[in-house]
């Protein structure tokens, strides 16, 4: 390749300082270093670069295209450069994150927010998933980590785990459902007659998932737990929904909590990464680990869901 990071450089130098003289100060070269630069780039690229006829040489029309598209190849040089060099502090080039969709989207990109604000360079992928999508994403490689994983693990092991706090569910209808005024605790048979709403899992290799649903029960089945608060509070089925979620909208005038005979439901969420010599914790993944099992995070991120 004729055309180098250096004789840009040297363009640019001259066209922002106005002078070859300007440009050599600036690079701390001699003059005559940067005259040779120009003059040599001309005739790799047999183009003539400067127009010399006046008191000041000016950039050809070839000259400007040149330096114009020229510039983007020196930012993105610099941006390489600098992302380099943040891969050898420890931070990640790259991390992906799936996190359960029982967390609410808002409060991941929160989160998102800041750590941009770390300014490290590392691109974040982040997607949600359903029941057992998490360890999917975790066991494929989809994911590096991996956030509000309920249930066991994929067998075979290979990665860390870390508890985030207990999800309590309740049990909850629209204020018009039959269910809204039937006595209690209602029985499985109660319930049974009625649809329940469920979010499907989105494993695409491990064994599908469901919870609350009873055998022979009608269902709707929507794509996220945003979806299933809705079609709940529309009356279109009944459902388990996170306890700060439902006391929320019951305070609303939206939801009715009602209590049922199976007693206390609860999920452990679980944050995890793949581990070994080959899967070092870098920088990116500790911040965000250290987010989001701060005291009350989980909490305050689930009040957030809305339908």
């Amino acid at each position: 390749m004729r055309l180098s990071i250096d004789a840009l450089l040297v363009l640019d130098a001259i066209d922002r300082k106005g002078s070859f003289a300007a440009a050599a100060h600036e690079l701390h070269r001699v003059p005559s270093a940067i005259t040779y630069a120009v003059q040599k780039l001309e005739e790799d690229l047999d183009v003539l670069l400067f127009d010399r006829r006046g008191h000041r040489a000016a950039l050809t029309a070839a000259g400007r295209e040149l330096l114009t598209e020229g510039r983007h190849i020196l930012r993105a040089a610099g941006a390489l450069e600098a992302h380099v060099k943040r891969v050898a502090t420890g931070w990640e080039a790259e991390l992906r994150i799936a996190y359960d969709d029982i967390i609410p989207a808002r409060a991941m990109l929160a989160l998102a927010l800041d750590f941009h604000q770390q300014q490290c360079g590392t691109r974040l992928r982040i997607a949600a998933e359903v029941f057992g999508g998490c360890w999917d994403a975790l066991a494929s490689g989809r994911a590096d980590l991996v956030i509000g994983a309920s249930g066991d693990g994929p067998s075979g092991g290979g990665y860390t785990t870390r508890p985030m706090g207990d999800v309590d569910w309740v049990f909850a209808v629209a204020p018009g459902h039959p269910l809204a005024t039937a006595p209690e605790p209602l029985k499985p048979d109660d319930i049974l007659a009625h649809r329940a709403i469920v979010v499907a899992d989105s494993s695409r290799n491990l064994p599908p998932r469901t919870a609350g649903l009873l055998t022979g029960q009608e269902t709707l089945t929507v794509h996220n737990m945003a979806a299933k608060l809705l079609a709940q509070q529309l009356g279109l089925g009944v459902g388990h929904l996170p306890r700060v979620v439902a006391e929320r909208e019951a305070a609303a005038g939206t939801l009715v909590v009602r209590q049922t005979d199976e007693g206390r439901l609860s999920t452990r969420l679980y944050l995890a990464w793949r581990s070994g010599r080959k899967n070092k914790e870098g920088k990116a993944l500790t911040w965000w680990a250290k987010q989001v099992e701060a005291k009350g995070w989980l909490e305050r991120a689930m009040q957030q869901l809305t339908a």
